[in-house]
């Protein structure tokens, strides 16, 4: 009978310590009651109605799954009664004063609340017992229900969270019930620590929202270990992977993978970011950058360039210096290592300069990497090329590839990085690994580019385009006379849904990097269909004055741009009506900016607010929609994930009367 009862001691140790453990503390901690094996341990937490493991970054225990540096969070299904003190039958969920569990209720041991403070009532203690909580003290139920319960504590905004200034891009500013903090903070992986833009204090409306609610100084002190609990909760109930992001055979696979916010900015690297330090990419210049985890905070790691020049060979799993840097641990002695790079090749049109060439190798039988596609001694050459292994693995890192040598066939498992013969079952040891670039390199290919677009302009500029303000990189504003056929056109448009708004002036943007990706784009979407006509509309788009230049240098970002809301999925909005836009076009004096843009909306669908992409066309699981709006018979907003389908055309200055 011990054996049941371990789960419930176990839930016990973590609810006395926050909610949650390292392993090896949680295991020496009960094994010192219980005489029980890490094994048999291991197949209890797995558990998963009650437990929830974060993978660590060091060695898993063999045989068992889970790294002694792995955290565990006590979870479970237990609810407060939504009606309560309502009659609501034989329910199933605590009838409790919600004061009671944040510890501030104002009727101290409840003599005169209304509400029950007792856990072990008639109506409670069959809960817990169904749950097999019973043997938990009041303090310990009550932060394992802060840590499950989401009707218990506010939301972060998500708002907040996006865009710039003292409220982000949040249309409620002080009244916004929700906590105006940093999402990563609150997760506990912000890497900018003191230097983060976002709060990282429970201050000005947080505090506010925390105070109302009846939350006790002591409670509110706990909360970011609270909700760092919370926000692994519910990535295991979403289905998001709890495995920490290192590798033990080749961490550098996932080092791309990383999320955007950890993707060099590849504007910054030409010194020429209209974000600026709002930018929520990193700013690096070099398009890599090698950083050590220094207590809480990622600090560069000294002679960046030869680091990556180690890395580049695939032969090495070690830098030179000391301490070397170990390639496949991902370590620096004792520290964490992690490398930042811009953006795949792979994910950008042709033309974009300074992105991140991935080159593929296979080991061979004499230990010599070989490249994927290219010729070597002995050896066939491959049936797929870097390039297609590349593109594959970012569509499904977890997949696996078939393909042949000759006559021989063979499949490379991502998840493994292994390649393996078909018939012989002979395996062979897969890497990832960056195309060597140097700070000189870099500068040569920015002069030769800019030397490129000089000499290219005449070609791929627009007719209609002022040919003396085509800049070699970047963007000039052209302004428009009232009475050309050019601004009559954009005027007509506009004044549609606002008749009474009067112009100031209309711009034309010419930039012809943006032009260029467009119109790759739009050649992209024409062959997806076969050659028909992508559907391209002129559409709306009102934004505050602060973001002008970004936009107009670097196109819409919606986590930058993204203050319309997320109804219809996470991406940047436009609208059919000037109308709809003005709500959005924020200004401190009576001069308002919309953009009037060129979009690619192509083949659309209905959107959802989870959707981060457009989803699956029923007919044909591997095609997506181009794009999702509101309604599908007479669509006014349309929603973009990819914003090489965005040309930003015209800035329109004009006031309401």
């Amino acid at each position: 009978m011990y054996k049941a009862s371990i789960p419930s001691y176990t839930t016990r140790i973590l609810c006395s310590n926050k909610g949650a453990l390292v392993y090896r503390h949680l295991y020496k901690s009960v094994s010192e009651k219980y005489n029980i094996s890490n094994q048999l341990f291991c197949e209890l937490l797995k558990n998963g109605s009650r437990f929830v493991i974060v993978q660590g970054s060091e060695d898993k225990i063999p045989g068992h799954g889970v790294s002694p540096d792995s955290k565990v969070i006590a979870k479970t299904a237990v609810r407060l009664c939504k009606d309560y003190p309502k009659d609501c039958g034989d329910c199933e969920g605590l009838h409790l004063c919600r004061y009671f569990v944040y510890g501030n209720c104002r009727f101290n041991a409840g003599s005169k609340c209304r509400f029950s403070h007792d856990l072990r009532s008639i109506h409670n203690i069959p809960v817990l017992r169904a749950n097999q909580l019973q043997d938990l003290e009041d303090d310990e139920l009550c932060q394992l229900l802060l840590q499950n319960d989401p009707s218990l504590l506010p939301e972060v905004c998500i708002h907040y969270n996006k865009g710039f200034g003292k409220f982000g891009a949040c249309t409620h500013e002080t009244e916004c019930t929700k906590l105006h903090i940093c999402q990563h903070f609150m997760q506990g992986d912000c890497r900018f620590g003191s230097q983060c833009k976002r709060s990282h204090k429970f201050d000005g409306i947080s505090w506010q929202i925390l105070k109302s609610r009846g939350l006790a100084p002591d409670l509110i002190r706990n909360l970011p270990d609270i909700y760092q609990n919370i926000y692994s909760i519910r990535n295991s109930s979403t289905g998001e992977s709890q495995e920490a992001h290192v590798r033990t055979r080749e961490p550098s696979v996932c080092s791309n993978s990383d999320a955007e916010h950890e993707e060099i900015c590849l504007f910054y690297i030409r010194k020429h970011c209209g974000f600026k330090d709002k930018c929520l990419k990193v700013h690096s210049h070099l398009p890599y950058k090698w950083e050590v985890l220094n207590g809480s905070a990622w600090t560069d790691l000294p002679d960046m360039e030869e680091i990556e020049k180690a890395f580049c060979n695939p032969a090495n799993t070690t830098s030179g210096g000391s301490p070397a840097v170990d390639f496949l641990t991902m370590r620096r002695g004792s520290a964490s290592v992690r490398r930042l790079s811009t953006a795949s090749s792979v994910t950008k049109p042709p033309h974009f300069i300074l992105t991140t060439d991935w080159a593929w190798y296979w080991q061979d039988e004499h230990h010599k990497w070989v490249e994927y596609g290219k010729q070597a001694s002995k050896h066939h050459v491959s049936s797929v090329t870097s390039e297609a292994l590349e593109k594959a693995f970012l569509a499904d890192p977890d997949s696996s590839v078939p393909f042949s040598v000759g006559q021989q066939q063979h499949s490379l498992s991502f998840r493994d990085m292994r390649q393996q013969n078909s018939v012989y079952r002979t395996q062979r040891e897969v890497r990832r690994r960056p195309r060597f670039i140097s700070a000189r390199d870099v500068e040569r290919k920015i002069k030769c580019n800019s030397d490129s677009v000089r000499n290219s302009t005449s070609q791929s500029v627009p007719s209609h385009w002022l040919q003396s303000a085509v800049p070699d990189f970047g963007y000039k504003l052209v302004l428009l006379s009232s009475s050309s056929e050019e601004f009559k056109q954009v005027q007509e448009l506009f004044q549609r849904t606002l008749p009474k708004s009067t112009i100031q002036k209309i711009e034309r943007i010419q930039n012809l990097g943006l032009w260029e990706v467009f119109q790759w784009q739009k050649e992209q979407m024409k062959k997806k269909t076969g050659g028909k006509v992508v559907d391209e509309r002129t559409l709306f788009h009102g934004t505050e004055k602060a973001l002008l230049e970004a936009i107009c240098q670097q196109n819409f970002d919606w986590r930058m741009c993204g203050a319309h809301g997320t109804a219809y999925g996470k991406g940047s909005y436009f609208a059919r009506d000037a109308s709809y836009s003005h709500k959005y076009a924020k200004t401190k004096d009576r001069q308002h900016i919309m953009f009037a843009a060129k979009v690619l909306v192509g083949e659309f669908t209905k959107g959802k607010s989870s959707f981060r992409r457009p989803p699956s066309k029923e007919a044909q699981s591997t095609g997506l929609y181009d794009s999702c709006v509101d309604n599908m018979d007479n669509p006014s907003i349309f929603v973009i994930f990819e914003k090489h389908q965005i040309y930003p055309e015209y800035v329109i200055e004009y006031s309401n009367r």
